[in-house]
């Protein structure tokens, strides 16, 4: 055993290398502070990963409840994210044309230094699927995975359209079978014949969802049994030429009994796409299939349209809220969180009008503000927030407040209920009209009683797709004589359609029709 020191040597050594009185505390105290992080530095690997990720998971499901898909989490690198770029994200996807033309235009400006790219794209899918940039910082990757992992994967589960609009379980299976028959196709009948078909179906996309009726949503085996009787049919097909005869004889014959093959057609139809694959006289089945694949993966990012601002502040708000609750809890470093914070700052920026980079409202900060300002009117109102929100102004629980709206809200029904005055006065906001015959603009509305009203609505209506896409509907189709299609475009505040689209979407119609389409508009006909 080793000799005590005499309390002369006890003294001396304390003088001689000991800082000043409390150091010594408070060194044992930050060593132990430091064993209890995450990660100490930029670098990750996979066990840094896992470790925050289950830290994480205790905040985002313990504290904030959150309701999520399993989660798969890639991490890949800048080439594999601008592929990710060009396939609109998804890892499975039909060959296309447009999609390497993304490719290149992407991965020049990027090399160029013109764009930055993505930290993590998410995919709506269960499992949900996150990928990961190799070249993030372990706090980046902190941050997104609170972000994607939970924030998103939560709202996706949850939110009302995607569970009527979507189907999480199916869509990897199904975009499988979709890359497998455009694949099968272009070995049967050529690369040219499947591209002009889909580059058709393609720019008619923004025109092939449901908005108001619930589609059917069909599983991988049906889609499978649809495609073998369709070549069935398509080996057992008669001469067309020879039933066009025979249907011609019939209407001369039953001309008295009011025939009309019309009859069984539900006008007007919003989605061009469905009418064109159902009613098309020119179409062979596997063109019809090839429409139908393509109007399912519109309609799958169709509720990712209506919820840009709800979507993204959702993911905000989780992951501000967890890596400051993991920095509270001695999880991150002071650094770390000064990082990410960074990151969070530059993403939920909203410059001016008069600011060079303003290029309109920011999703992420508008949706991330009105998010905590509603945690703040149920935990803290003042008088003007009991009296603009008296359903949930200071009634404390917050978490309940914002699944709620997580679940029940699009953004422009989103920003009617929860844009408050205090958001408009800090985000500077005003209404402008405009009229043709004048140079200038008309400030409208300001920030008063009435001016936060119409603010707000003028807002919305900024973010509902009826008021911004134009409605194009089919309202009569002339199947007994020379088969024009005859559409109708209902204008939105006396917004018409630039003349090159319309005439660029009559020549898509046109061509997947096979006969003469015409477009009304306000009164006004187009023909091609």
């Amino acid at each position: 055993m080793a000799k005590a020191p005499t309390q002369t040597q006890t003294q001396k050594k304390p003088r001689r290398k000991a800082p000043a009185k409390g150091k010594p505390a408070a060194r044992r105290s930050a060593a132990n502070d430091r064993s209890k992080l995450l990660f100490d530095g930029p670098d990750w690997t996979f066990d840094t990963m896992e470790r925050a990720y289950r830290a994480i998971e205790d905040i985002a499901i313990g504290d904030l409840g959150l309701d999520i898909y399993p989660n798969q989490i890639e991490i890949i690198s800048s080439e594999q994210m601008l592929d990710a770029y060009s396939s609109t994200g998804m890892p499975l996807m039909y060959r296309h044309w447009s999609f390497g033309k993304t490719f290149v235009s992407e991965e020049r400006k990027y090399r160029k230094g013109l764009r930055g790219l993505a930290y993590e794209i998410i995919i709506n899918s269960s499992p949900c699927i996150s990928y990961n940039m190799e070249d993030n910082t372990m706090p980046m990757q902190t941050l997104v995975m609170a972000h994607a992992a939970f924030g998103h994967n939560h709202f996706f589960k949850n939110n009302h359209l995607f569970r009527m609009w979507t189907d999480a379980e199916g869509i990897l299976d199904y975009l499988e079978y979709a890359r497998g028959f455009v694949s099968e196709c272009e070995e049967r009948y050529g690369e040219r014949a499947v591209e002009a078909v889909l580059d058709s179906a393609h720019a008619l996309m923004p025109n092939g969802v449901f908005r108001y009726e619930r589609p059917s949503r069909p599983t991988l085996r049906e889609e499978r049994a649809r495609h073998r009787e369709r070549l069935a049919q398509e080996e057992a097909e008669v001469n067309y030429l020879w039933d066009t005869l025979k249907a011609h004889k019939a209407r001369k014959s039953s001309s008295s009994d009011g025939f009309d093959p019309a009859q069984g057609v539900d006008l007007p139809e919003e989605n061009l796409l469905y009418f064109l694959e159902q009613y098309s006289p020119i179409l062979k089945n596997w063109q019809r299939e090839l429409l139908r694949i393509t109007r399912h993966v519109a309609q799958y990012f169709y509720p990712q349209r209506q919820t840009k601002v709800m979507n993204e502040g959702c993911a905000c708000f989780v992951h501000y809220h967890v890596v400051n609750e993991l920095h509270r809890k001695g999880l991150i470093s002071d650094g770390a969180l000064m990082e990410i914070l960074h990151q969070h700052t530059n993403v939920v920026t909203q410059p001016d009008f008069d600011d060079p980079r303003f290029s309109g409202t920011n999703p992420y900060a508008l949706g991330f503000a009105i998010m905590q300002d509603i945690k703040r009117v149920v935990t803290d109102p003042t008088d003007e927030d009991r009296e603009w929100f008296p359903g949930h102004a200071g009634k404390g629980d917050w978490r309940g407040v914002l699944k709620d709206v997580w679940v029940n809200f699009r953004d422009e029904s989103f920003i009617q209920q929860y844009l408050s005055p205090k958001l408009i006065r800090d985000f500077h906001m005003f209404a402008l009209e405009t009229d043709e015959s004048e140079r200038f603009y008309t400030v409208s509305h300001i920030q008063d009683e009435r001016g936060y009203r119409e603010i707000r609505q003028a807002l919305a209506r900024n973010h509902d797709l009826s008021m911004i896409e134009p409605d194009i509907q089919v309202v009569g189709v002339d199947f007994l004589g020379d088969r024009t299609l005859h559409l109708a475009c209902q204008s939105t505040d006396g917004a018409r359609l630039a003349e090159a689209d319309r005439e660029a979407t009559l020549a898509h119609l046109r061509h997947l029709w096979g006969f003469d389409v015409s477009l009304t508009q306000d009164g006004e006909n187009s023909r091609d």
